[in-house]
């Protein structure tokens, strides 16, 4: 089969895994006698009953889809390397602030293999247990991001098992490598094969682990003898609890849980994921894991024979890292990111949309969700896709006793919400996020008008105002006409301040019952013109002691310090090299980049662009004496031309990098100063870099080039 028969299964599983994620996020850490005495058996969401969100950033979610990025970062080799995917990790997080539980060396797993990373150290050596020990090697942490391994390779089990294992091997070793690759072939196997008994079997033939498959076995047979699935979970707990193996959160343990849920659970998506949930341990690491095989396994029709767990989630998901521009994402934009990969590895072409919005997968709506202004004037009845009524794909969106004073109002988050989410006690991770929409940038939006009669059509942004609250700008209002409408509208300027949802809403001034159905809704490419001015404009109550604002937290910063600066726009500081702050989004292709920055005492200092994480993106900056533009790779920094240029301390200039195609330009003062080519890059995010020094910068300017 090509991998264009994959497709709805590679969503399924995606689906699968973030739904398990968000079943099992808010009791996770709970033992199991409180989840029993609250819930009993958890079947559906619980976040409300413990003060999250629903949608809640997860390091099971954010490692799974950020790392796997390590394969587009190097051409889609089918030898991709353990070495490969560590630079993967450098790349992406943000350290002490994204993707992984940051609790310490010989601590946490992965923090502990990132400084290892950090201080130089290889993958696969970085997760040795010759170096970190057996209990800190033989975590859980290398399995709850092993899944898109698998899903980029369908019924192959071999470059699964062997992609599995050097992504497992970043940060463990042992036994838990093994659990991943296990785990990944049964997935890259269940896209043919259905029978959970002879995946199990299959599966260890990959695993030369006398211990490890002694557990499977014993496993195996306390569920055939099992009347109830906590029968196997007391065996769990006496002979493997936590409590007999090193660590905070042991393999062992975990994916027994994993094992008991998807034996027990069948063939019914939502019982494996309410044992893996119910029995305590890593709840949401199990759960999505379970998820994710399942969703492939069953595919789709699994999650229609129970409760419905599709519609709250409305396929949204937030991936987390230094990409920042990517965080607000989607089951349906991770999955053809994954489709993708899979047909490169496997030789063939495949269509994939070009729109941001095409809900081209059965159910998919990609986070379209009702508006929540004004609720007591919503008259929206139901967001589902076109397909099973109208035989294409579409978001349609139904209405029922729209007249005159109400509306009906449906809306896409492109930022985050910025009031706190986390509650004292809890796992949350905070949002590192980059807005997906911005002033200047063209919307374009297809939609069918299904009835005779038709309600009017407004485009609108929701964005964060200069004292920091929600306010909303409209588009034209269009009259639909029965058939094919394409409206466009270009996001009006916000004077920097982030667009936090893009919205349609519609109107009547009689009364009309219908629908409407939105094909597809894309912007792309850089804005026209972009602008920042200075802090004090943005901010009119700024003062010297405030060191953050709704538009700062549009950028993502791994420098030491970056705050809202009173004098002018931001002061970036840092006291090791690369010093990175970046802002946009992955198809940010041509445009120039500007800001007026004084150089104070550091060692380089200057502009990013076409940015994919902070450690590949180009330099234009002044740096001993010379003006320079570079190529940042991994932890080479490739010089592609310089010259001299003299500065002083505390001198201010005018710099403006310019990437288009595969010219580089940097302007200073308004001057041409260097030019370069290069390829590797093509598009990203743009920002600021500082080694070892302190910059301010005076406005920041991004125009389409």
């Amino acid at each position: 089969m090509s991998i264009k028969d994959y497709q709805n299964q590679i969503y399924a599983g995606v689906l699968g895994k973030i739904i398990g994620v968000y079943l099992g996020r808010p009791v996770e850490g709970w033992s199991f006698e409180k989840i029993r005495e609250h819930f009993g058996e958890v079947y559906y969401y619980k976040g409300h009953f413990t003060g999250a969100p629903l949608i809640v950033p997860d390091d099971d979610i954010s490692g799974t889809f950020a790392f796997f990025r390590a394969l587009e970062d190097n051409g889609y080799s089918a030898g991709l390397t353990a070495e490969d995917i560590g630079n993967a990790w450098l790349n992406y997080i943000v350290e002490n602030e994204t993707i992984l539980w940051w609790g310490g060396l010989c601590r946490s797993t992965e923090h502990t293999a990132y400084l290892r990373l950090k201080n130089g150290i290889k993958a696969p050596e970085s997760g040795s247990e010759k170096l970190n020990g057996k209990s800190m090697s033989e975590q859980i942490g290398s399995e709850i991001f092993i899944d898109t391994w698998a899903l980029a390779n369908p019924a192959n089990t071999d470059r699964a098992a062997d992609m599995a294992r050097k992504a497992a091997s970043v940060s463990h070793d042992g036994l838990a490598v093994d659990a991943a690759v296990y785990l990944a072939v049964m997935e890259a196997m269940a896209f043919e094969e259905k029978d959970i008994d002879t995946l199990l079997d299959k599966g260890l033939e990959y695993i030369d682990n006398p211990f490890f498959e002694g557990l499977v076995g014993e496993l195996r047979r306390r569920c055939r003898a099992a009347e109830d699935w906590h029968e196997v979970r007391d065996w769990i707990a006496r002979e493997h609890g936590y409590d007999k193996y090193s660590g905070n959160c042991p393999m062992v343990t975990n994916h027994l849980t994993l094992l008991m849920a998807l034996i027990l659970g069948g063939d019914d998506f939502n019982r494996a994921c309410m044992i893996a949930c119910s029995a305590g341990w890593d709840t949401d690491c199990n759960s999505g894991n379970v998820g994710c095989l399942n969703g492939i396994r069953l595919g789709l029709e699994g999650f229609s024979t129970g409760t419905d767990l599709r519609k709250p989630v409305a396929d949204r998901l937030y991936v987390v890292s230094s990409d920042g521009g990517e965080t607000v994402s989607d089951a349906v934009l991770e999955t053809r990111k994954i489709v993708k990969a899979a047909a490169i590895l496997n030789g063939e072409e495949v269509e994939i949309p070009k729109e941001r919005y095409a809900f081209e997968y059965p159910g998919s709506v990609q986070g379209v969700i009702p508006f929540d202004g004004n609720p007591e004037e919503q008259v929206l009845t139901r967001i589902e896709n076109a397909y099973e009524t109208t035989g294409e794909p579409g978001c349609k969106i139904s209405y029922e006793g729209l007249g005159a004073g109400i509306h009906a109002s449906c809306c896409v988050d492109t930022f985050i919400d910025l009031k706190p989410k986390g509650k004292e006690g809890t796992s949350y991770f905070d949002v590192l996020c980059s807005p997906t929409l911005y002033s200047g940038q063209e919307i374009t939006a297809c939609v069918t008008a299904v009835e005779d009669v038709n309600p009017d059509f407004r485009l609108f942004i929701q964005y964060f105002d200069e004292n920091d609250e929600l306010s909303i700008r409209y588009g034209n209002t269009v009259k639909l006409k029965k058939g094919r409408n394409v409206i466009r509208w270009t996001v009006p300027d916000t004077r920097g301040h982030a667009v936090y949802r893009l919205g349609i809403t519609l109107t009547s001034m009689f009364r009309v019952d219908g629908s409407i159905i939105l094909n597809t809704l894309d912007w792309s490419n850089a804005p026209v013109r972009y602008e920042m001015g200075r802090s004090m404009e943005m901010t009119p109550s700024l003062t010297p002691w405030i060191t953050t604002t709704s538009w700062l937290k549009t950028f993502i910063s791994s420098a030491d310090h970056f705050n809202p600066d009173y004098t002018v726009t931001f002061s970036i500081c840092h006291e090791r090299e690369n010093g990175v702050v970046t802002t946009g989004s992955s198809d940010w292709d041509d445009y120039t980049v500007s800001s007026v920055i004084t150089f104070s005492q550091q060692d380089l200092a200057g502009l990013t662009a076409r940015a994919k994480g902070h450690r590949q993106y180009y330099g234009a900056v002044l740096t001993e004496g010379c003006a320079e533009i570079y190529k940042q790779k991994n932890e080479q920094r490739i010089i592609l031309a310089k010259e001299p240029f003299g500065y002083q301390i505390d001198e201010t200039h005018k710099l403006a990098f310019t990437v288009k195609g595969e010219t580089l330009e940097l302007k200073i003062d308004e001057e041409n100063v260097l030019r370069a080519e290069d390829s590797e890059y093509s598009c990203g995010q743009a920002g600021f870099v500082v080694d070892s020094g302190a910059i301010l910068g005076d406005g920041f300017v991004v125009e389409r080039a």
